[in-house]
């Protein structure tokens, strides 16, 4: 190759955090547009068409955390364990943690924009020794987020549908098949739509996320302007005190309620999955996640405090006879037809957000399967449909575990689970690749067009402390002693650990014989031949050999040919 042609090709290969070796090229860098340039310097060619904006993404990481019907179904946790301080200055301090992540998240987006997201930055930033021992854990957690995430939440949306059929016929009992099916309708639903050409989706997400926001706000008018009772709204020592649920001292209760928080603010990764479908990914892919967990932060604390200071009596709510608290707390403060209307629209958001869970998760799936995380499986899993352009079957793989977690629902308090584990499996692999970079990389980082610049430390810390304190006090059962039963048993740490266990002997006995981490699956050429493994950070200036010269902040490298 001649030396010009070397020079357009780097100075075309752009700046991000990639599994390459040092000094290896994509053929054809300098054909490609800046976004497929990025996805091939990651070492992956353009599979999707990139029919998403930041919009759009936003829309569907918005549509996914769907703070409506999020806070309605995890009134359980919040409410539940701590009263309303859970909704109230519960939930200012653990947003404030949450959105350190968030931004710690955005960072390493803006580097590596592609759908394996934070699997990939695992693996690289864990270098080449450990890389693929990291990705695959990382993999895998985030796997259980995605494909526990729409069985949860249309568990919530039924439960829902039929509180409502509860309050219009009060001699109606749902009964556990009747939610078992319904959910399994609205699954079926979610898959056929997520099977659709990109564009469909990305349109369809729109519409939701309108929707969402629209009746949220309409919600957040209506439960001040309409609740009943003299006085309508409580004093501030009710709205921000604690009412214990839970057999744990005041402050764990309040701790245990953040599972609820946790939970509901967990969906802005969605457009770290959607990178690939995106113009302009190094951009507006982070700027949609902080986006997406800033607005959910704000609105999510309105929509909380207003809960707060309208509740007449938390008990009441929780152990209601229609199963459902968010209904019940409606019909406690507002006329019974109003009150089914709100219903009405946080369902409306709740389907919206399982569609949006279930698009999300058949972009991970695909991703992993490319890179043969699900050994034999993977094959299908990485096949994109020829006539929509999407990964179809990734989509009803994932819809077949989600029907067989739902039987859960006939284990009483055990479907509890697929909520904690949404949390717990999500800020692992939101968190190990944040640790890693802070830990093993520091300043060696190579950074995106989108940072955090000094605050990109700081916010890291912060993260993975919060998240450390976390893990254990959502394996908590909210009683102990001699109230405990099987019935009552926290089954997350069985539920989540069990299959990680498996997971992890898995890598050791076999797995770690074939899976080396993301696969390139792009074709590529070096630059020259004293290449070091596959490095995935810049390289320091100090202690580079040879005759190159690293920018480590722009990802450039001068060498002479």
């Amino acid at each position: 190759m001649a030396l010009h042609e070397v020079q357009r090709q780097e100075s075309h290969t752009p700046a991000v955090t990639t599994v390459f070796a040092d000094g290896d090229v994509p053929d054809h860098i300098a054909e490609m547009s800046e976004d497929e340039a990025a996805l091939a310097a990651l070492g992956y060619k353009q599979e999707f068409k990139r029919e998403f904006s930041a919009w759009t993404t936003f829309a569907v990481s918005f549509a996914v955390m769907g703070l409506l019907p999020s806070i309605a179904t995890t009134m359980w946790y919040g409410l539940g364990y701590a009263g309303p301080a859970a909704n109230t200055w519960g939930w200012l301090l653990s947003v404030v943690f949450i959105l350190c992540v968030a931004a710690s998240m955005a960072e390493l987006a803006s580097s590596m924009p592609t759908s394996g997201g934070l699997y990939y930055a695992a693996a690289v930033l864990a270098g080449p020794k450990y890389g693929p021992f990291a990705a695959w854990v990382t993999g895998w957690s985030n796997w259980f987020v995605q494909v526990t995430g729409a069985p949860s939440v249309d568990y919530g949306c039924a439960a829902m549908i039929l509180a409502a059929a509860s309050i219009m016929n009060p001699d109606y009992v749902p009964t556990n098949y009747q939610t078992f099916l319904l959910t399994i309708c609205i699954m079926l639903s979610h898959a056929c739509i997520s099977s659709m050409p990109t564009l469909w989706i990305a349109n369809f997400n729109s519409v939701g996320t309108v929707i969402n926001i629209l009746c949220l706000v309409i919600t957040i008018i209506i439960i001040p302007s309409a609740a009943m009772g003299d006085p309508k709204f409580q004093p501030n020592e009710f709205a921000w005190g604690i009412q214990n649920g839970t057999d744990w001292p005041d402050g764990v209760a309040v701790l245990m309620s953040f599972l609820s928080i946790i939970w509901t603010m967990s969906g802005y990764d969605a457009s770290f999955h959607l990178a690939e479908e995106c113009s302009n990914a190094a951009v507006a892919t982070p700027r949609s996640i902080v986006m997406t967990a800033g607005s959910g932060s704000v609105l999510g604390f309105v929509l909380n405090t207003l809960i707060a200071y309208t509740i007449k009596d938390v008990n009441e709510v929780i152990e209601s006879d229609l199963g459902q608290p968010f209904a019940a707390y409606l019909i406690q403060i507002l006329p019974q037809n109003v009150a089914l209307a709100v219903l009405s629209m946080t369902i409306v958001c709740a389907y919206s957000m399982g569609q949006g869970c279930m698009v999300a998760a058949s972009r991970v799936c695909f991703a992993y399967a490319r890179d043969d995380c699900f050994g034999i499986v993977s094959r299908p899993l990485k096949r994109v449909n020829k006539h929509t352009l999407t990964p179809v079957n990734a989509v009803w793989f994932n819809t077949t575990i989600g029907i067989l977690l739902l039987l859960l629902i006939f284990g009483g308090a055990a479907i509890d689970a697929i909520f904690s584990i949404g949390a717990i499996a999500a800020y692992v692999a939101f968190t190990t690749p944040i640790f890693l970079k802070i830990a093993f990389v520091g300043n060696r980082f190579r950074r995106g067009p989108w940072h955090l610049g000094a605050f990109s430390l700081p916010s890291g810390i912060a993260a993975c402390c919060f998240v450390v304190v976390m893990l254990p006090i959502l394996c908590f059962p909210s009683v102990r002693g001699e109230n405990m039963t099987l019935e009552d048993m926290n089954w997350t740490a069985l539920v989540y650990g069990a299959p990680m266990l498996f997971i992890v002997l898995w890598f050791l006995v076999d797995a770690h014989k074939w899976f080396k981490g993301p696969k390139i699956n792009i074709k590529h050429h070096m630059l020259h031949q004293d290449l070091p493994s596959v490095e995935g950070v810049g390289v320091d200036p100090t202690t580079s050999t040879g005759s190159k010269d690293s920018d480590v902040e722009r990802g450039s490298i001068g060498k002479t040919v």
